[in-house]
């Protein structure tokens, strides 16, 4: 008997997906059908994104497991209908675009690229940016993304701390946990970069509270969750000069309305949400590879801890 494979995304990444997914599940030597419709009690796998409308699983009595095309798992975590193994989209696509991304604003709040690009009206100021081991960068969120990421910033000398909800170790960084974990490692912080996820347990990291313990004129980078920033808060610390500056690449409500004052701060630059994107063949890989292993009978690459929602 084949193994059915649902794709339950948007329509529009069926062309894309059908023939990678068809490719690698065909390297796996596994005999399949892979389709976006079946009858429920058919169903061995699901590829998933939120957007292609699947929410009651109720019906689907043979599913083994739903293989999310999406990092973040938000939005399905909680979903009392899914009683199968969750696994959430970790590939090194994904994870290189996030550590460029991350990278590149870091430099460009390091060396003062605004100021140039923007232009110096005529003066002739030579403003020389410290050496990257003078710069106290902090990542909040040590998963997949942030680990790559702070040992790219590591690798360039920069003086990194990383931050996470239990214990990491990462060679070359130093890493905090806990409530007075995240103290010290914003209380050092001249940029901040979140890439946590979105959880009851993360909403509003920053806050009045937290971001009143950087050191005045922080830049904030967020290319995590719209979530994890109190907005109302951020725009008060700007208007007051406590931050000093923010980059925000993801919003509460995407798209960022047009008239979200983020828009026309002087002191936010905006980016819409491309920090870091699904790259199809990298994905469709590590889909193909949860699917090979469920059927062999070995643990799943990934799985979200539905206590966590991560």
């Amino acid at each position: 008997m084949p193994v059915n494979v649902l794709f339950s995304a948007r329509a529009a990444l069926w062309p894309v997906y059908e023939p990678l997914l068809t490719r690698y599940l065909t390297e796996a030597g596994l005999d399949f059908s892979l389709d976006t419709e079946f009858a429920p009690g058919e169903v061995d796998y699901v590829v998933y994104a939120p957007n292609g409308g699947l929410r009651d699983f109720t019906p689907y009595t043979r599913l083994k497991a739903v293989l999310s095309l999406w990092a973040g798992v938000e939005s399905i975590a909680d979903n009392e209908t899914l009683t199968v193994p969750l696994a959430r989209m970790v590939d090194h696509g994904l994870t290189q675009g996030m550590t460029e991304w991350v990278v590149g604003h870091v430099l460009r709040y390091h060396l003062g690229m605004d100021a140039h690009i923007h232009g110096l009206n005529g003066e002739w100021r030579q403003d020389v940016p410290p050496l990257a081991s003078e710069r106290r960068v902090t990542v909040l969120g040590l998963g997949a993304l942030g680990e790559a990421s702070v040992r790219a910033l590591a690798a360039l000398n920069f003086n990194v701390t990383g931050w996470s909800r239990s214990p990491k170790g990462i060679a070359g960084v130093t890493c905090l946990h806990g409530a007075d974990g995240l103290v010290r490692a914003l209380s050092n912080a001249d940029i901040v970069v979140l890439l946590l996820p979105d959880t009851s347990a993360t909403e509003n990291t920053l806050d009045a509270e937290t971001l009143a313990l950087l050191p005045k004129g922080a830049r904030i980078i967020n290319p995590g969750r719209g979530p994890l920033i109190n907005d109302d808060a951020l725009l008060t610390a700007l208007n007051a000069g406590q931050i000093g500056h923010a980059t925000l690449d993801v919003f509460r409500t995407e798209p960022l309305p047009a008239d979200h004052p983020y828009w026309t701060h002087p002191n936010v630059t905006v980016t819409p949400h491309i920090a870091s994107e699904t790259r199809p063949v990298t994905a469709a890989q590590v889909i193909c590879e949860n699917i090979r292993r469920g059927e062999a009978g070995e643990p799943f690459l990934h799985l979200v801890d539905r206590d966590l929602g991560y």
